[in-house]
């Protein structure tokens, strides 16, 4: 199944580049700064973070600098927040599109994932910007984490493909998902350290949230300079695959019925 979607979207890369350029027009049209504002949001919220997390709630990370942990997390985190949530209206959104010519309807999700993520890729610039100026400094290990990316990638685009099958039928879905996001954000050890939680059981149940486990592969690269275990390896190869493959059977079952819905 994964396999058919990969030679699709290879099939259909022009319509994939078209629609990712429409994006990036529709979302920098008429914006002074432009993609500049990709690379400066990241930083923007880290400060905001920083100052009410460490300086009033005096959240720290002994032996590592918590401007530096704290824009690890916000950087993988915010691409999925950004992209789930573009992915979840997008076969909505393009409705009429998809009444006046075939087109493979995944795509459209799909697309939103890419569009992100070439965003995802500028905000890497103010991420290593950080890890240089707080001397967290840079390790060979750092050549692992495009495995991590890709992972993030692929779960993402398993979520996008559920949701966007989901509000169809569900339009309360875009309500509700905004406070998912919410609670999920808090649940993620992006702005504190999870050794801070007292309850054990809480923490383990925390751990197997699979945004964590990307997290925390990035972080024992960027901060530990450490190669990640095996464990770590599989936990986000396993996580990815799981949930891009349900996403992938749960569209596919759906799709036919998108029309009396759109």
């Amino acid at each position: 199944m994964i396999a058919a979607l990969a030679q699709s979207a290879e099939k259909y890369s022009f319509l994939l580049s078209q629609l990712i350029a429409r994006d990036f027009k529709v979302k920098y049209k008429r914006s002074v700064l432009g993609m500049l504002w990709s690379l400066l949001y990241p930083v923007l919220m880290m400060c905001v973070m920083a100052v009410v997390f460490r300086g009033v709630f005096r959240f720290s990370t002994p032996g590592v600098s918590y401007l530096a942990y704290l824009m690890t997390g916000l950087t993988l985190f915010n691409y999925f927040s950004e992209a789930s949530n573009l992915a979840m209206s997008s076969v909505v959104a393009n409705f009429t599109l998809l009444n006046k010519v075939y087109l493979p309807k995944y795509i459209f999700p799909l697309e939103k994932c890419l569009f992100v993520g070439i965003n995802f890729l500028l905000t890497l610039l103010p991420l290593y910007a950080v890890i240089l100026l707080t001397g967290t400094g840079l390790c060979w290990q750092h050549l692992l984490l495009p495995f991590d990316w890709l992972c993030l990638l692929g779960f993402t685009a398993g979520m996008g493909l559920l949701l966007s099958a989901a509000a169809v039928f569900l339009r309360d879905l875009f309500y509700i998902y905004g406070i998912v996001l919410t609670v999920w954000t808090y649940l993620t050890p992006i702005m504190y350290d999870i050794r801070m939680i007292d309850s054990p059981p809480l923490a383990a149940l925390m751990r197997l949230n699979p945004l964590y486990q990307y997290i925390l592969f990035a972080r024992t690269i960027v901060l530990a300079h450490a190669t990640p275990s095996p464990r770590q390896f599989l936990a986000c190869a396993l996580s990815a695959l799981a949930v891009l493959l349900s996403g992938a059977l749960v569209f596919r079952a759906k799709q036919d019925r998108f029309i009396y819905y759109i």
